[in-house]
């Protein structure tokens, strides 16, 4: 497990903690690219929607392996959202507008996405 205060510039202690994840469960490095991506993605839009930059907020990363896969949960300490309501930045009217990459990112580079928590807590997992 993982805390990272609110800080944007936090961002880069993802990487650190990825390569002792993958060192430890002794993941292939094939996978790392997809995990680094989805899993600062989800750490950036925790820091910045959910805690709102506030580094008094925390955001939480833990790790679990489970025979084939690896799952993150990253958790912030933010008022939450709705999941449904993330714009498809695919769509042509969705082009341009800023929100919903990074989630389309987590969904395209991974095997599972489950948002709980009132949006709070973003599970990811990856087939490994």
């Amino acid at each position: 497990m993982i805390r990272i205060a609110s800080i944007p510039n936090n961002i880069v202690m993802i990487e650190k903690y990825l390569i002792g994840i993958f060192d430890e469960y002794k993941i292939d490095q094939k996978h790392y690219h997809n995990v680094f991506i989805s899993i600062t993605e989800a750490v950036n839009n925790a820091i910045i929607h959910g805690n709102g930059e506030d580094a008094n907020k925390f955001v939480h990363i833990n790790s679990e392996k489970k025979n084939r896969c690896i799952s993150f949960k990253i958790s912030d300490e933010g008022h939450g959202f709705d999941p449904k309501t993330i714009p498809d930045p695919t769509l042509p009217e969705n082009l341009e507008r800023c929100g919903g990459r990074g989630v389309f990112l987590m969904h395209k580079l991974s095997n599972r996405v489950v948002f709980s928590d009132n949006g709070r807590t973003v599970e990811i997992e990856f087939e490994i």
